[in-house]
């Protein structure tokens, strides 16, 4: 018997395009195997997580770039054909800030945890959080929010460079503009000319102190803070390998206690109030040891479901429960159990692991999105390497197509991926950490 309330169901809200976004299959598994009934808002059309066998039904999602109002329109239609309430979820940035806005409103139709309506979008606001930080008192990079070009070229001498460049609100940054939610900048000049394209990004562009990566260094945080606001659920987790290399997702994280992200987390989330599931990246600084915090996402971070304890709970379920006033169990954690993303890290996906371990995509009990997934991600790595061979043809440059990693993270609203190489993904000495975990 099923400890959720499966007369409940859930709708996963996803607003970007990625058809690669494991996090929304491990939602879509985590709810499904409880026997809750679980609706898709996003883009599907050519997402491996249609093919799961625990989606009820998928439903058009709002537009690119659909305003915060048009997002609630879009979900009074679908919980109008659900015909009663449910456990809404965002899965990005954007979803969170427009449910968090239109609380008030959802609300008849659909359960959520209640807090402040902006703090979803004060703390996924790149330069709101250095605010916010600094009053509760958790170490961050030292940033500064330019005025002008001439402001944005002198804060980076003041920095120190190289510096990190980031759009404070990365899910504004139009598709197809070549602009990056966050990037490596190397000298004055690029500075300068980044904050020319301010209008162009949609938001604020902020400079940022570099923390070199390094061994052991990037560490994030899951969790649901329930009604009473007490942490449960979720932990910390070390990222043992990432895409980008030491600037991307987490390719393989493993479950790993520490008391000094704990404390950190824990102390932040009480400080503000906050209620929901959240995911923290935390970056430590080589010379101090201290854990700097670079990024707060109010929704679930895309491997919570490592953090899966011995009762079966993870940060979804404790939503869920928490919701329909269930008790959340009181698991164990499993400390040493891993979470490997196939299409980012093939040999890890291969090899045993000791303390247990989950796929992104493979499952014994839903093998569709895994079928899906490695088809969608030929066609996509073919794609790009003959756009890059194509590309090299035009601008007649000689020499072997690469498939050097950029310093950046992906650009916001756009797929993580990038043409991997056949061999493991691992960072190296060197590698630059463009922003967040």
């Amino acid at each position: 018997m099923s400890l959720l309330d499966v007369r409940v169901p859930a709708v996963l809200l996803r607003i970007d395009r990625n058809p690669f976004h494991h996090g929304t299959l491990g939602a879509v598994r985590s709810l499904g195997r409880a026997g809750v009934d679980v609706h898709v808002v996003a883009d599907s059309a050519g997402s491996p997580v249609r093919s799961s066998r625990f989606v009820r039904e998928l439903h058009p999602p709002p537009a690119p770039r659909a305003s915060a109002a048009e997002i609630v329109t879009v979900l009074r239609r679908v919980a109008a054909r659900i015909g009663r309430p449910a456990v809404l979820i965002p899965m990005d940035d954007a979803s969170a800030i427009a449910v968090g806005r239109f609380r008030e409103d959802l609300a008849p139709d659909y359960l959520l945890p209640r807090q402040p309506g902006a703090l979803p979008e004060r703390v996924a606001d790149k330069a709101e959080l250095a605010e916010v930080c600094a009053a509760a008192g958790i170490p961050h990079p030292g940033t500064l929010v330019p005025g002008s070009a001439e402001q944005a070229a002198a804060a980076a001498w003041r920095l120190g460079l190289p510096v990190v460049a980031k759009w404070s609100r990365p899910w504004l940054v139009p598709a197809g503009s070549g602009l990056r939610s966050t990037v490596v900048v190397r000298s004055a000049r690029e500075a300068r000319e980044l904050f020319l394209r301010a209008e162009e990004a949609g938001s604020r562009l902020l400079l940022q102190e570099f923390l070199p990566p390094g061994p052991d260094r990037d560490w994030f945080f899951h969790g649901y803070a329930d009604r009473t606001g007490a942490v449960r659920a979720g932990g910390p987790g070390r990222k043992q390998r990432s895409w980008p290399r030491d600037a991307g997702l987490t390719a393989v994280g493993r479950w790993t206690p520490n008391a000094q992200v704990q404390t950190l987390a824990e102390r932040l989330i009480g400080e503000l109030g906050f209620r929901g599931i959240f995911d923290l990246d935390f970056r430590r600084c080589g010379s101090t040891g201290r854990y700097h915090l670079l990024d707060f996402n109010p929704r679930p971070g895309a491997q919570f479901r490592l953090f899966a304890d011995s009762a079966g709970l993870d940060v979804v379920r404790a939503l869920h429960l928490d919701l329909t006033h269930r008790p959340l169990a009181a698991g164990a954690p499993l400390a040493g159990r891993a979470f490997v993303v196939e299409n980012y890290a093939p040999l890890s996906a291969l090899r045993p692991a000791l303390g247990g371990r989950e796929l992104a995509w493979s499952a014994a009990d839903d093998r569709g999105p895994a079928l899906a997934m490695w088809a969608l991600w030929g066609r996509h790595v073919t794609e790009r390497l003959l756009g890059r061979l194509l590309e090299r043809l035009r601008r007649g440059v000689a020499g072997p197509v690469r498939t050097a990693h950029s310093p950046v993270v992906r650009q916001a609203g756009e797929p993580a991926v990038g043409a991997a190489p056949a061999g493991e993904l691992s960072g190296a000495p060197g590698d630059e950490k463009a922003g967040s975990c």
